[in-house]
């Protein structure tokens, strides 16, 4: 069976917005993987969640009291709030409303054909196909 490369709509639609999921990956995206206590930027890997009021306080495991923090962020906060423990949150934390989006990164060389009269394109992408067009004439 043939299939078109390209389907244009001819009217938008709307998906019913699903609220966004509790996950630790989400606490991350929603924070910009960044800790909000020193505001590094950081890997997966050194980041964990900490509980704005701890547990032993009464703190939930809520959108409203995660945040992203380095190790030693969360080691130095221990068991207490940022107040007690003399930090300072960049950001409130609060339940996102978008759900953090995968992007699909298609580059000059490789986009098919059939989609050129339909992607937007940058004049910094025209000049890396046509550069690479030159390139590969020259060979």
């Amino acid at each position: 069976m043939r299939v078109p490369a390209v389907v244009r709509l001819r009217k938008t639609f709307r998906r019913h917005a699903k609220p966004v999921k509790f996950s630790r990956v989400n606490i991350y995206a929603r924070d910009n993987h960044r800790c909000q206590y020193c505001a590094a930027k950081c890997t997966i890997d050194e980041l964990t969640y900490d509980h704005v009021i701890p547990r032993s306080a009464g703190g939930k495991t809520t959108w409203e009291n995660i945040v992203s923090a380095c190790y030693t962020c969360n080691r130095r906060k221990a068991n207490r709030t940022p107040a007690q423990a003399g930090m300072k949150l960049l950001t409130t934390p609060a339940r996102p409303t978008w759900m953090p989006s995968v992007q699909i990164r298609v580059s000059a060389r490789s986009v098919p054909d059939a989609w050129r009269d339909y992607v937007y394109w940058t004049g910094e992408i025209d000049n890396e196909r046509a550069a690479s067009t030159e390139t590969g004439a020259r060979s």
